[in-house]
């Protein structure tokens, strides 16, 4: 039984302990100089309502006070009234609850060391005359600080485009209320942020930091200058462009304000044509000569002038020199490195120029003076992604400036915004042309590595062949014949690739090979063919003459005009006398249609026949003979009669052509030249005479003129 009660007793203890407040513990107070004394202790925040108590004893005038709070309002407590400083004062604190109180340590805590103060007023910050690299900064003392202590003081500054602090402790008795301090080895010019605060005499506690205030140094004579040039192909009344370039040197602080820029210049072998410029323009254009010039650079403010800067221009026709081998680019983390070989050791100083290579017009140049190293770097974000750069490296031998090396870069390359527009040319059978062009600079975003061209027939497999990136066109091969095809180009960089607009043809049916294929098989037979004709007619002139032209009958041998009297009547009569009674259409004399003898009888040589006849009627006029016209086409007897042109010559009565006959047997042979066939009516005989086409253009068909001239030379011969 005792055994038990002594085993449960602690336990009862114990539950009877953790219902009281926690202990206070890691009092901490502060001295605000005439303000509050404020303690603070932990926990701060209880689960339970709990009632702090904070008695306070001042040892120096052994009085006794307190401060209550709860873990409502925090855990922490202020005393407003008989703050006694110096003093040392005994702080407790109660924690009650529905339980029980529970006391915290006592603690001591002296005035003087947790006394603090509030941040100074700074009023201005402004330089000193006379004194190029110092600010001086006034303040006013905290209105609650103790009059007659010394405060120790914190100064922080820094340049306005830094984010670098730097520190500066001194001492300051309160004799004054407005205090002052000269902060020096600053930079001339430029511009810095100020912060103060402020700690009394033995306290460890320091003030908050007072309100930032900004001021700037007193600027200095200018500095030296870089000088560059860009050397423009325009001409201006023949003069060439020179776009002057500078800014500080390399390594030199902005620490001025500039007012402006001298500017002389002069051929290099003749100074009296030295010419002057002032300008506040930082790229001004000269226009000069073609022959070599000194350029000389200063620039001024109201303190003085910087060093002089020199730069000589070549001539329009020097050979510059070469010294740089080989250049490259690579990517650092956040850097862009240019690396570059020359064997030339005697050269140590390099130009550097960068620009934007864009399809419009070029932007401003960069540049920067490179020396006693081969390479330059840039931060990355100094350029812009996606855009290629020209980077040119100029080597530099004490004034002279070589021939530059250049090559692209991007410091971060991306997929094109567009593929390359595509066309197709030179359609064929089996195979075709596909040509396209370069994408924009601003549209590549990278260096194009290759292209892809990819071609599908309709309804069939899709193929593809990639070039490099310098061919811009492909012949497509194998194809299929009259096929409809559908194909695009996709440019590629090392980000990936774009594809450009699809286009669509079809492959033709037969080809211009095939079409002069059979064009020269057929003109070759046609050649042949020709070939062997001329060989024929070489070998048998004779025959191909005769096929091609064929003989006519020569009228001028005919003898019809010895046809005269009675041998003539005699040959009209007869077909007249022929035994062949029953075939009645032999009597009838066809005019279209005579046999070769007959026509060569009929075909008169005129001029023998006019003979003839002038000889037997010498009295006859030759109006009767001609028939009453001066002029009269005669027809030969072979001709056909066609009413529509008459042609032949009139019978009149006793006008007979044959002299000596009478004139009914006259009027019997024309009966029997010319019967009045049935079913010949005169255009059946025009026609039948048209069918003859070897006498078409004889001259058995010939129409003769009758002149007056030739009847008048025959009655003088009558």
């Amino acid at each position: 039984m005792w055994a038990w009660i002594l085993w449960t007793l602690p336990l009862l203890c114990k539950f009877g302990l953790a219902d009281l407040p926690t202990k206070p513990e890691n009092i901490s107070c502060v001295f605000y100089y005439r303000k509050n004394f404020t303690c603070t202790w932990s926990p701060e925040k209880e689960a339970n309502f709990i009632s702090y108590t904070v008695r306070r004893t001042l040892c120096y005038l052994h009085e006794n006070d307190t401060c209550n709070s709860t873990s409502e309002n925090g855990s922490s407590c202020s005393f407003y009234s008989r703050l006694t400083p110096p003093d040392i004062y005994i702080i407790q604190v109660e924690a009650q609850n529905a339980y029980g109180i529970i006391k915290s340590d006592i603690t001591y805590w002296d005035l003087n060391t947790i006394t603090k103060i509030e941040p100074p007023k700074i009023s201005s910050v402004k330089p000193v005359l006379g004194l190029e690299k110092m600010v001086q900064i006034k303040w006013t003392q905290p209105v609650l600080a103790p009059k007659s202590s010394t405060l120790n003081y914190t100064l922080r500054f820094r340049a306005v485009n830094s984010t670098h602090w730097m520190e500066v402790n001194f001492t300051k008795s309160c004799v004054n209320e407005e205090e002052a301090y000269n902060l020096t080895g600053l930079q001339a010019f430029t511009e810095y942020v100020v912060a103060l605060q402020c700690v009394a005499h033995k306290s460890r506690f320091w003030s908050g930091w007072s309100q930032e205030k900004m001021g700037i140094t007193m600027e200095e004579a200018p500095y030296g200058l870089d000088l560059w040039r860009i050397l423009r192909s325009d001409k201006v009344d023949g003069k060439r462009l020179v776009q002057l370039l500078w800014k500080k040197a390399k390594g030199t602080p902005v620490l001025e304000k500039v007012l402006g820029y001298n500017i002389w210049y002069f051929p290099e072998n003749n100074t009296n044509l030295t010419e002057t410029l002032n300008t506040t323009n930082q790229q001004p254009e000269l226009y000069l000569g073609n022959q070599t010039y000194w350029v000389h650079v200063i620039s001024y403010n109201s303190l003085g002038k910087s060093p002089e800067a020199t730069l000589r221009i070549p001539a329009i026709d020097e050979k510059l020199f070469q010294c740089i081998e080989a250049m490259h680019t690579c990517l650092t983390q956040d850097q862009l490195v240019v690396e570059w070989q020359s064997s030339a050791l005697e050269v140590d100083t390099w130009m550097v120029e960068w620009v934007p290579d864009l399809d419009s017009k070029p932007l401003a140049i960069s540049w920067e003076s490179v020396s006693h190293t081969r390479n330059w770097t840039i931060q990355q974000d100094e350029l812009k992604p996606f855009w290629c750069y020209n980077i040119s490296v100029y080597p530099m031998l004490q004034n002279r400036v070589g021939e530059p090396f250049s090559i692209q870069a991007y410091v971060k390359e991306g997929v094109p915004s567009a593929g390359p527009v595509t066309k197709v040319e030179n359609i064929g059978v089996r195979t075709v042309t596909i040509t396209w062009k370069e994408i924009p600079k601003h549209q590549r975003n990278g260096f194009i590595n290759n292209y892809t061209i990819f071609y599908q027939a309709e309804d069939g497999k899709e193929f593809s062949q990639t070039v490099n990136s310098s061919i811009l066109q492909y012949d497509l091969e194998s194809l299929t014949r009259k096929t409809s095809y559908t194909v695009r180009v996709m440019a590629s960089t090392r980000a990936g690739g774009a594809n450009g607009p699809g286009i669509s043809f079809k492959t033709l049916s037969i080809s211009v090979f095939e079409i002069f294929l059979v064009t020269s098989l057929v003109g070759g037979g046609l050649l042949i063919l020709i070939l062997l004709t001329v060989a024929y007619g070489i070998k048998k002139p004779n025959k191909l003459k005769h096929l091609c032209w064929p003989d006519v009958p020569n009228p001028a041998e005919s003898s019809i005009a010895t046809w005269c009297g009675d041998d003539f009547k005699g040959k009209l009569n007869l077909k007249k006398f022929d035994n062949s009674v029953n075939r009645e259409e032999d009597r009838i004399l066809k005019p279209c249609s005579s046999p070769n003898g007959l026509i060569d009888k009929l075909v008169v040589n005129f001029e023998n026949f006019l003979e003839v006849v002038s000889a037997e009627h010498p009295g006859k006029g030759w109006e009767n003979i001609l028939g009453g016209e001066k002029n009269e086409y005669v027809t030969s007897p072979n001709r056909p009669y066609c009413p529509t042109v008459s042609t032949e010559i009139p019978p009149r009565g006793s006008q007979c052509l044959c002299p000596g006959v009478l004139e009914e047997t006259c009027s019997e042979a024309r009966g029997q030249l010319l019967p009045p066939a049935q079913g010949f009516g005169p255009d059946h005989l025009c026609e039948e005479g048209a069918s003859n086409p070897y006498l078409k253009n004889s001259v058995t068909t010939r129409e003769f003129l009758v002149s007056e001239k030739l009847a008048e030379q025959i009655q003088r011969e009558v």
